[in-house]
Order: structure tokens, then sequence, then C-alpha cells
């Protein structure tokens, strides 16, 4: 309910990005499934997903699936 678990999914993917960009994609399919679910959960998993896009040298694997994700409101 706290929002770790997207923090921590959040890290992964940013800590992946670097070694294996595609595998780090593949990793933001819960995320961006975002509407989906509650408000609050909803804020929580947008806050992730935006903490990802700020990453620095993002790949432009993830940097698609997040602006994608980002974009569909």
């Amino acid at each position: 309910p706290g929002g770790e678990g997207y923090q921590y999914l959040a890290d992964w993917v940013i800590r992946l990005n670097a070694q294996n960009p595609q595998m780090a994609a593949r990793l933001l399919t819960p995320l961006t499934r975002w509407k989906r679910f509650d408000a609050a959960r909803q804020k929580r998993m947008r806050v992730a997903l935006l903490r990802i896009s700020e990453a620095d040298g993002l790949s432009k694997d993830v940097f698609e699936v997040v602006s994608k994700a980002l974009t569909s409101e």
C-alpha cells in the first residue's frame, strides 16, 4: 500500500538499464498498466515511472516503454 514495491521495481529497472536494456524494458510491464488500478496505486506507479524517466543514461528501449506509459492518459 505504501508504494515500496513500485520503488523497488524502479530501482532495479534503473540498475539493469545499463547492463541489459531489453530486460529492463520488459520489467516495466507491470507499471505500464497503471490505469487498471485505483487512484492511490496509479499515483504511486506514475511516481515510479517518472523517477525512471528522469534517470541518467536511459536506454532507448526503457525510454520508449516509459514514455508510452506516461503519455497514455
